[in-house]
C-alpha cells in the first residue's frame, strides 16, 4: 500500500486502462445490488397475476440475491480456470436471457427458475470477476476505485426503479421483464473490456504474454511437496486467517438486515397511503444520497491516517446504518421516509463503499478472489433468511415497524462485533509480535552454539532425509557453509602430502 504515485512496468498501473475497466466495474455493480431491488417495483402486479402473498413474491428477490452471493465460490472457480472476461460474457447472456424468460412465466415457480435463479447467476458471473479485476489495476487508489466502482448501485437504483414503475404502467410486468432482459445485455459489452494488465495479473485473469503468463503461474499454483507445481481453483486456507473469520461473522450479520428495509420501503410507502409515483421516488432519494456518500467515502478511506483504520471506519458505517433503522421504524409521513431515505443512503453507501476495500485489506490481492467466493457464499444464508422471513412477518402482522426494529438491530450489531473483534485481534498480534524478538534470539543463541560444536568436531555430510530450508533466507545461510566444506574436504588430501 505504497503512498507514491502511480507505478509503471511493476504492480498495478492505477489507472491507463484501468479506469475503462472501472467504468464496466461501475455497470456491473450498477446491476448486480440495483437490479434485486428494482424488481421489487413489479411485485404488486406479480402478487395480483398470481393471487400471491407478499412473502412469496419477495422471493423472486431473496432467489436472486442468495444467487449472487451464494454462487461466490463456483465463480471463484471458473475465473481462476477460465478467466475473467469469458465468465462475464457468459454471465450477461445468461442473466438477460433469465428475464426474457420470465416475461413468459405463467406460475411463480417458473419466475423463481428464470429471474431468480439463472438472472442471478448470471449476475453472480459479472459481478466477482470485475471486482477481481478492480484490484490488479490498482493499489494505491483503490480505496477510491472501489468507492466509485461501489457508486453503480445507486445510480442504477435511481434509475431503474423509476424505469421500472414507467415500465409496469405502460407494458406490464411482462413487458417490463421483457425490457430489463434487453438492457442486462449491456453485461456482456462490460465484460468485453476486461483485459489483464500485461505485467501483473492476477488470479484467474489469464495474461496476454509471455511475461504475463510468467505472473501469472506464481499466483495461480502453489509449490507441493516434491517440487511439482499444483493449481489451486479455491483456497480454502483462507478461513484459517482470524481477520477473515471476524470478517465473514461481521457480514453474516449485517446481511441479515441490511438489505430488508431497501426491499420493503416501497410497499412500506404504498401502504402508509403515499401515491404509486413518490413510493418509487424514495428509493430514488436512497440512491441519490449513495451517489455521493460512495466515492465521498471512497476518497476519505484512502487518506494515509484513515487507510489503516478502515476496519473501524466500516464498523462505524454498520452502526450508523443500524440506528437509521432503529430510529425510522415509526416513520408514516412522505416527510419522515424521505429523512429516513437520506440517512439509510449516507450510511449504506459508506458501507458499500468499505466492505470489499476491507476483504481486500484483510487477505491481500493474491487469495482475494477465492475469499470473496467464500464471503458471498456465507451471505447467501442470510439473504435466504433475512427478506423471506421479513415478508411473512409482514404477512402474518400487518406491521412494518418491528421489521425496521429487528433490522436495524442485526445491523447494528454486527458493526459492534466487528470493531471489538478487530480491536481483539490486533492487539492478539502485538502480543505476538512483542514476543517474537525474544524466540528470534533463542533460535539464534542455539544456532550459534550448534554451528561452534560442529565447528570443533569433523565435518560430515548431510543425512538424506534432512529437511530443506523454508525460506530464502536459510538458503542464502546455507550455502557458503556448504561451499567452504567442500573446500575442507580438498585441502585434507593435499595437507596430507609430505614435500619430497
Amino acid at each position: 500500500m505504497g503512498a507514491g504515485g502511480p507505478r509503471r512496468g511493476a504492480g498495478p498501473p492505477d489507472g491507463g486502462w484501468g479506469w475503462v475497466v472501472l467504468g464496466a466495474c461501475f455497470v456491473i455493480t450498477g446491476f448486480a445490488y440495483a437490479f434485486p431491488k428494482a424488481v421489487s417495483v413489479f411485485f404488486r402486479g406479480l402478487m395480483r397475476d398470481f393471487g400471491a402473498g407478499y412473502s412469496d413474491t419477495a422471493w423472486v428477490s431473496s432467489i436472486m440475491l442468495a444467487m449472487l452471493y451464494g454462487t461466490g465460490p463456483v465463480s471463484s472457480i471458473l475465473v481462476t480456470r477460465f478467466g475473467c472476461r469469458p465468465v462475464m460474457l457468459a454471465g450477461g447472456l445468461l442473466a438477460s436471457a433469465g428475464m426474457i424468460l420470465a416475461s413468459f412465466a405463467t406460475r411463480l415457480v417458473e419466475l423463481y427458475l428464470t429471474a431468480g435463479v439463472l438472472t442471478g447467476l448470471g449476475l453472480a458471473l459479472n459481478f466477482q470477476p470485475s471486482l477481481v479485476m478492480l484490484g490488479l489495476y490498482f493499489e494505491r487508489r483503490r480505496p477510491l476505485a472501489n468507492g466509485l466502482a461501489a457508486a453503480g448501485s445507486p445510480v442504477f437504483l435511481s434509475a431503474l426503479s423509476p424505469l421500472g414503475q414507467l415500465l409496469l404502467e405502460r407494458f406490464g410486468w411482462r413487458g417490463g421483464f421483457l425490457l430489463f432482459g434487453g438492457l442486462l445485455l449491456h453485461c456482456c459489452a462490460c465484460g468485453a473490456v476486461m483485459r489483464p494488465p500485461p505485467a501483473a495479473p492476477g488470479p484467474g485473469c489469464r495474461p496476454q504474454d509471455g511475461q504475463a503468463a510468467a505472473g501469472s503461474r506464481l499466483s495461480l499454483r502453489d509449490a507441493a511437496p516434491g517440487g511439482r507445481a499444483r493449481r489451486r481453483l479455491l483456497d480454502v486456507a483462507v478461513c484459517a486467517d482470524r481477520a477473515f473469520a471476524v470478517y465473514v461473522v461481521t457480514k453474516f450479520l449485517m446481511a441479515l438486515g441490511l438489505f430488508v428495509p431497501a426491499i420493503l420501503l416501497v410497499n412500506y410507502a404504498k401502504d402508509a397511503g403515499v401515491p404509486d409515483a413518490e413510493a418509487a421516488f424514495l428509493l430514488s432519494v436512497v440512491g441519490f444520497v449513495d451517489i455521493v456518500a460512495r466515492p465521498a467515502c471512497g476518497a476519505l478511506a484512502g487518506l494515509p491516517r484513515l487507510r489503516p483504520r478502515v476496519p473501524y471506519l466500516f464498523s462505524l458505517a454498520l452502526l450508523a446504518n443500524g440506528l437509521t433503522d432503529l430510529v425510522s421504524a415509526r416513520a408514516r409521513s412522505y416527510g419522515t421516509l424521505v429523512a429516513f431515505c437520506v440517512a439509510f443512503g449516507l450510511s449504506y453507501g459508506m458501507v458499500g463503499a468499505l466492505q470489499f476495500e476491507v476483504l481486500m485489506a484483510t487477505v491481500g490481492a493474491p487469495r482475494f478472489p477465492s475469499a470473496l467466493g467464500l464471503v458471498l457464499l456465507v451471505e447467501a444464508v442470510a439473504v435466504l433468511i433475512g427478506p423471506p422471513s421479513a415478508g411473512r412477518l409482514v404477512d402474518a402482522l400487518k406491521n412494518y415497524e418491528i421489521i425496521f426494529y429487528l433490522a436495524g438491530s442485526e445491523v447494528a450489531l454486527a458493526g459492534i462485533f466487528m470493531a471489538f473483534a478487530t480491536y481483539c485481534c490486533l492487539r492478539h498480534n502485538q502480543s505476538r509480535s512483542k514476543d517474537a524478538p525474544t524466540s528470534a534470539a533463542t533460535e539464534e543463541d542455539g544456532a550459534s552454539d550448534s554451528e561452534d560444536a560442529e565447528a570443533e568436531g569433523e565435518s560430515e555430510p548431510l543425512p538424506t532425509g534432512t529437511e530443506e530450508p523454508g525460506n530464502l533466507e536459510a538458503l542464502e545461510v546455507l550455502r557458503p557453509r556448504a561451499g567452504s566444506t567442500e573446500l575442507e574436504a580438498e585441502a585434507e588430501p593435499e595437507s596430507g602430502r609430505k614435500p619430497v
